[in-house]
């Protein structure tokens, strides 16, 4: 069983901001998997089925960023989901350019609040991480309100890329291991990477 959480905002106003890298790709794996995601429990929208055989909770929390461990972390608990082998969580990361994919299997929050939320409310950091980079914000800009623009019409290109990329990482953890996606997305690069 894995629970897939994907970070974001809820609301219209929040669509398509650099902080909803999560959703959009927990919507991406809903249409590859034909698992619904819209039943509003627990604080999230969830949707419940399979790949292969195994038993997949797409989850997108609607506390908020800063909250998202609030909503996660009774879900996790509720299916009863080791959090290091059970639990993977797709984000945003300011920190690697527009279109780049991390994956690791622990670690520390790197300054994401909703990271940070989510090891606060599990006591623990290990858990998957799928983080894809939005690029570095510009000199003289507040962190939250870079993180909560939009693309320019080169990076949606590169974040169109990478959240199918990332998409897939998820489904070669469940069907692989996270190791075999980390040696195969680590190194990806959109090819229409912004220059």
């Amino acid at each position: 069983m894995y629970v897939v959480a994907g970070l974001g905002n809820p609301g219209r106003r929040y669509e398509g901001t650099r902080h909803n890298m999560g959703f959009e790709t927990v919507d991406i794996l809903s249409r590859k998997t034909g698992i619904p995601v819209g039943t509003d429990k627990m604080r999230a929208l969830m949707g419940t089925g399979f790949v292969g055989n195994e038993k997949v909770i797409l989850v997108k929390p609607q506390t908020y960023m800063n909250l998202s461990g609030t909503a996660v972390a009774p879900i996790v608990k509720f299916y009863k989901a080791d959090p290091a082998g059970q639990l993977i969580v797709v984000s945003d990361d300011i920190d690697l350019p527009a279109g780049h994919l991390r994956i690791r299997k622990s670690g520390s929050a790197g300054g994401h609040n909703g990271l940070k939320d989510l090891i606060a409310c599990l006591g623990t950091q290990d858990f998957i991480r799928v983080r894809i980079g939005v690029g570095r914000k510009p000199e003289g800009w507040d962190l939250a309100d870079y993180v909560l623009s939009r693309f320019t019409p080169a990076e949606r290109r590169c974040i169109d890329e990478a959240e199918a990329a990332a998409a897939e990482a998820v489904l070669m953890i469940m069907k692989e291991g996270v190791d075999a996606a980390m040696n195969r997305y680590n190194a990806f690069r959109p090819s229409s990477e912004a220059r």
